[in-house]
């Protein structure tokens, strides 16, 4: 199965557009708390257009239980990744394996202590350079796309 993964998600109507992707293709979520925004806040219900009743998510205490509980291949994408996410190649994954696909915070992203024990797996979105970053429900449909 494919998963989108969420660490510490700070923007209500990012994690609301997420949900609403995640629903379009079947894929789980996973919350990484501290999340900066109620689940039931009326800005998330609106941009996820209430499919979390529907979506299949999990919400984890910190990265350590959620790597706990959920075993697959892991990617982080990340402005720190060596390879480009157009490089990591999906085709010859096992269809049986999970993928986690990993996005950080809004405002600093995935830590460089998770990233620094995994960076064979750390990717990035290539981009011009007149940008910082994309917004992150962004990353995610397109990430999403590729994977499939």
């Amino acid at each position: 199965m494919n998963n989108i993964v969420l660490f510490e998600p700070e923007i209500p109507q990012n994690t609301g557009n997420i949900m609403r992707t995640c629903m379009a293709f079947n894929m789980k979520l996973h919350l990484i708390e501290p999340i900066g925004f109620m689940l039931d806040e009326k800005h998330l219900r609106r941009a996820s257009m209430d499919y979390i009743e529907r979506l299949d998510y999990n919400t984890y205490k910190n990265y350590e239980e959620f790597t706990q509980n959920e075993k697959g291949r892991y990617v982080y994408l990340s402005r720190y990744g060596m390879k480009t996410f157009a490089e990591c190649d999906f085709t010859t994954t096992d269809k049986n394996e999970d993928i986690y696909l990993i996005f950080g915070k809004e405002s600093t992203g995935i830590p460089k202590d998770i990233l620094k024990d995994d960076l064979e797996h750390c990717m990035r979105i290539p981009m011009t350079d007149n940008v910082r970053s994309l917004n992150l429900s962004n990353c995610v449909a397109i990430c999403t796309y590729e994977v499939l």
